[in-house]
């Protein structure tokens, strides 16, 4: 347990650095030379958990759903509360900010950016479909087209407000773009009872927690190597990139 303990802060500690980075440099201008220096761990124990600085990437780009969120009777409700509490994180949490940054880098020419786009894409399909299901939705909503706008809508509002005041006011932003969003796609009768407020965010997250374990994707370690092993040096995978 202890060894698992450590791995899990070891990784944590390398995101964080991998994601102060992004934010200062871009992607093409970080180097995993960089990352090492920022975390403060060795090679061997970076490639224990991330093959590459594009696996490196996506881990930041995973931050953005790594959190898990009270249930709510209504899917629609769970929408909402999803946007708040992400904009929310996007002011206080700086992997959160660097997870963004990176999915809107266009100078991130040899980065994979559409992971980023396609895993909130899907997470909000679902929940649209379950909200279709429960009735909660008009007929006439189509579940895809309406998840690919909220995303971008989503997107180009807090790029706005990072450029008009570095995010201070996104959640108020946020919630003007659901007043107008959701009037076109939600029952009357469940409209009426959703709560979009600036103050919803805070509430939601002191009953959620953010969920800071590595994420069982296949990609956690990259050969059969104990990571005390890996941090000191002793193995480092044979197909890990040495970065930029």
């Amino acid at each position: 347990m202890a060894r698992q303990e450590r791995a899990i802060r070891t990784r944590r500690t390398i995101l964080e650095a991998a994601a102060a980075v992004f934010d200062e440099r871009g992607y093409t201008s970080a180097t995993i030379g960089e990352i090492l220096d920022r975390a403060g761990v060795t090679k061997g124990a970076l490639y224990f958990h991330f093959g590459s600085k594009e696996e490196l990437a996506v881990g930041v780009f995973e931050e953005q759903l790594a959190i898990t969120l009270p249930p709510q009777s209504s899917k629609l409700q769970e929408l909402v509360d999803s946007g708040l509490v992400l904009a929310r994180r996007l002011r206080s949490e700086p992997l959160v900010r660097a997870s963004v940054g990176l999915a809107l880098d266009q100078g991130a020419m040899d980065l994979d950016r559409t992971a980023a786009f396609r895993m909130w894409f899907e997470q909000n399909v679902q929940r649209l479909a379950e909200a279709k299901a429960q009735g909660e939705l008009l007929p006439h909503v189509d579940v895809a087209e309406t998840a690919e706008l909220l995303v971008g809508s989503f997107s180009g509002v807090q790029l706005l407000s990072q450029l008009r005041c570095q995010r201070q006011d996104l959640e108020r932003r946020v919630v003007v773009m659901f007043e107008h969003f959701l009037p076109s796609i939600t029952v009357p009768a469940v409209l009426a009872r959703l709560d979009i407020s600036v103050e919803r965010a805070e509430r939601v997250l002191a009953q959620g927690r953010v969920e800071q374990g590595p994420v069982d994707d296949g990609r956690v370690a990259h050969a059969p190597v104990d990571e005390g092993q890996a941090e000191q040096g002793a193995v480092v995978p044979a197909q890990a990139s040495s970065g930029a």
